[in-house]
């Protein structure tokens, strides 16, 4: 995964999907020491909004309020789980609200991108909320 993909962003069109996806593979390599063990082998995939289905799923009034999804290769169904899995864990990271974040924040979206995957990683192997804060905080922190 070393690739060196450089990003030069041009403001007049918004970040594409295949921009999102160097970013993010960059922020892959980058992770807190806490997370890396959970990431050796997570593919991410890069998609604009949640579709039908994992609205459904999830039980989403608007999709623009889901950032990122963990699924694990293990799982069946939300809160389902095989034994073993047949896929490898995958983060889909969506587009279209990362972007309305980024635009809201006013933050770099290289750091948007990194502390939506923090949340969700962290999230998937249940670390505390203080773990996850303290973890984009100083991730953040070291990334200035």
């Amino acid at each position: 995964m070393s690739q060196n993909n450089q990003i030069i962003m041009n403001f007049s069109v918004p970040p594409s999907l295949d921009d999102l996806d160097v970013i993010a593979s960059q922020q892959l390599e980058l992770m807190p020491e806490e997370l890396t063990d959970y990431v050796d082998n997570l593919a991410v995939q890069i998609e604009d909004i949640p579709d039908e289905a994992t609205e459904v799923e999830m039980e989403l009034d608007d999709p623009y309020e889901l950032l990122a999804l963990y699924k694990s290769g293990k799982q069946i169904a939300p809160g389902v789980e095989k034994k073993s899995a047949n896929d490898d864990d995958v983060l889909i990271l969506y587009r279209r609200p990362i972007l309305d974040l980024w635009c809201e924040t006013g933050d770099d979206l290289t750091s948007v991108v990194r502390e939506v995957m923090i949340e969700e990683i962290a999230a998937q192997y249940d670390f505390s909320e203080d773990d996850i804060e303290e973890m984009t905080a100083r991730h953040y922190q070291g990334m200035l």
